[in-house]
């Protein structure tokens, strides 16, 4: 299936571990896990940093195998507040540096329609969490106040 926005075709790389049981060889036990998840977090780190975190330095190939919770499940219960998920938040950010860009590069027509092909992809992500309750009803993207989201 070709890529959204793009006339390439696929997504090369690793994947995810398929098994859903804990493997053998991890050490940790799931409360000690949740542990490190709650103390990456308050280190100011999102739940995406914190799998990669996990997984490159103390050998946490999924937490969700291991503890049966996601990471932002195992953050809500121990009292973080995530105001909006991580992948919103990433192409809100990315859609911020192309508006300074385009302030600074009037002219660069090119940027101007992916800045407009990024907006497209916050609303219909954002249509996904307000069905889904993880936003609120009536929340809505603008370009004017996207930069005091990702403050």
């Amino acid at each position: 299936m070709a890529k959204l926005h793009s006339k390439k075709h696929g997504k090369s790389g690793s994947k995810r571990p398929i098994f859903r049981v804990a493997p053998a060889w991890v050490e940790y036990p799931a409360h000690e896990v949740e542990e490190l998840v709650v103390k990456l977090y308050k280190a100011g780190n999102n739940p995406t940093t914190i799998g990669r975190i996990l997984r490159d330095q103390h050998g946490i190939p999924l937490v969700r195998a291991i503890t049966k919770k996601t990471i932002t499940q195992i953050l809500q219960e121990n009292g973080q507040k995530l105001e909006y998920p991580d992948d919103m938040l990433a192409l809100i950010q990315k859609a911020v540096r192309m508006t300074k860009h385009m302030a600074a590069n009037k002219k660069d027509a090119l940027n101007n329609t992916k800045l407009i092909h990024i907006e497209s992809k916050i609303k219909r992500l954002a249509k996904y969490y307000i069905l889904n309750k993880r936003l609120p009803h009536d929340w809505v993207y603008r370009r004017e106040t996207a930069a005091l989201i990702v403050k």
